[in-house]
């Protein structure tokens, strides 16, 4: 008896010993088996050899039931593919799809820069803020040059949307 088996309750005493009685019904009923078919006498095969006898055995009366083992499995037929479709002027893939319709380019806004103006000012009074000068600036780089500070009246100035 353990130090703590005081402890165990009877539920777990009773099922110790139903396992231990399992256990031994289970070592009588082995010793009281007949052996398995390979051990038997007169049986040297194993299962696999019996299986593959089984299913020539089956083939050779006609029967597809028992799965042939891999070495006796017949060579696939070759895949043949189609070929490939070759579109002519009356099939659906060489006719001409009309283009989807192309809205109107909307008119770009321009400003005549006058004297006294400068970016930020154009950029608050036709963009609505002063901050939009930088984009005012990339857009019309090539007319104004380097310096944004620079603009010279009488240049055009395309506006952004």
């Amino acid at each position: 008896m353990g130090l703590f088996d005081f402890l165990r309750s009877d539920k777990d005493k009773k099922k110790e010993h139903g396992a231990e009685k399992a256990a031994e019904q289970v070592q009588q009923q082995a010793a009281a088996a007949p052996p398995p078919p390979a051990a038997m006498p007169g049986r040297t095969g194993t299962r696999y050899t019996e299986s593959a006898a089984a299913a020539r055995t089956a083939e050779e009366r006609g029967g597809a039931s028992a799965p042939r083992p891999p070495s006796a499995a017949p060579a696939k037929p070759p895949v043949v593919r189609p070929a490939p479709h070759t579109p002519t002027p009356a099939s659906a893939a060489h006719k001409a799809v009309p283009a989807a319709p192309q809205p109107a380019p909307e008119r770009q806004r321009t400003y005549t820069v006058r004297s006294g103006d400068s970016l930020s000012e154009i950029a608050r009074r036709e963009l609505g803020n002063e901050g939009r000068w930088r984009e005012l600036y990339a857009i019309n780089r090539g007319v104004i040059g380097s310096d944004p500070d620079m603009i010279h009246p009488g240049t055009q100035l395309v506006l952004p949307n």
